[in-house]
């Protein structure tokens, strides 16, 4: 049904409001996409969080908003733009040696930084020079379901499944670098060269997450279910699996609440991911009250969680 304002309404019949919204090829699109981007998010994410790298997922992130302009004033299609830029932006922070845990990390935050806002700045300056691009700035900054095509399902499908298949061989190795790199880097870890890759795959992870979310908002997807997922269990192999989950529902979730609504998915997106990660906390509490409290995750302790002690998976 349609509302006053020429919007999708709900009715009583939910499957009739899901025949309704799956009848357009590009819901259809939308939802196939929105669950590529879900996966992806979902366990780069927990690693991204894990790392303490969640200041440069919000830098790529923010870096896909002049990498798509740029690439519209180019004349070349936006999809180019988000991956050169994410891509190229990953391999910048990753030159800057990483500092360790104790320290912050202070020249790779800076570095980090300063990136952030120059090409940011120099986002604006594309829109500026290309005149009539005005009317997409929203939808790069906070995402739109509208005109997904099956070409960029394809493309979010290789690129998913490429680094997925990344994280797969260095995972382990990766897990081990990321909770103590100084033991790690002992033992024979490259653990510079893991650092440089997942920095690769985190900017295509967020090239592809940003044609979903938008610019601005990516960042929710990427850190608020495996903050989550990490607030309920210290287990990795459960932790991805939650993370992937909570990602998928929130997602979908906002698909269809955005097929119904005036507001950018963008907004649902952050929303129900920080009701799930309010949820956790509430959860974490009432375990806490009553004793039973689990351990807690490497990023939310400040620490190593308890299954460093062993098997890591």
């Amino acid at each position: 049904m349609l509302i006053a304002d020429g919007t999708a309404g709900w009715s009583w019949n939910p499957v009739a409001d899901l025949q309704q919204m799956w009848a357009f090829p590009f819901m259809v699109n939308a939802f196939r996409a929105g669950a590529i981007v879900a996966v992806l998010a979902g366990v780069i994410g927990w690693y991204m969080v894990l790392r303490r790298q969640s200041f440069a997922g919000h830098t790529l992130s923010t870096v896909a908003f002049p990498g798509a302009a740029g690439a519209t004033l180019a004349g070349v299609g936006a999809v180019y733009g988000y991956f050169a830029f994410c891509v190229g932006a990953a391999l910048v922070i990753a030159a800057v040696p990483r500092a360790g845990r104790e320290s912050g990390g202070g020249e790779e935050a800076a570095v980090t930084g300063t990136i952030q806002a120059f090409l940011l700045g120099a986002g604006f300056l594309f829109i500026a020079l290309y005149k009539g691009f005005l009317g997409g700035v929203n939808a790069l900054l906070f995402g739109s379901f509208l005109g997904i095509t099956t070409t960029q399902v394809q493309v979010l499908a290789v690129v998913a499944a490429a680094v997925l298949l990344v994280l797969a061989v260095v995972g382990r190795p990766l897990l081990f670098a990321s909770v103590d790199p100084a033991v790690a880097a002992a033992r024979g870890v490259p653990v510079r060269l893991l650092s440089t890759v997942f920095l690769v795959v985190l900017g295509a992870a967020t090239a592809a997450t940003s044609q979903i979310t938008g610019a601005l908002l990516v960042f929710a997807l990427l850190v608020m279910p495996a903050a989550t997922a990490q607030n309920l269990t210290a287990r990795p192999v459960h932790g991805i699996a939650a993370s992937v989950v909570i990602a998928l529902a929130v997602t979908w979730t906002s698909l269809a609440v955005a097929y119904y609504s005036p507001y950018p998915i963008g907004f649902w997106v952050t929303t129900f991911a920080f009701a799930a990660y309010a949820a956790s906390w509430g959860a974490r509490l009432v375990h806490e009250r009553l004793g039973r409290a689990p351990d807690r995750g490497a990023a939310a302790a400040g620490g190593a969680p308890a299954w460093t002690s062993g098997s890591v998976l």
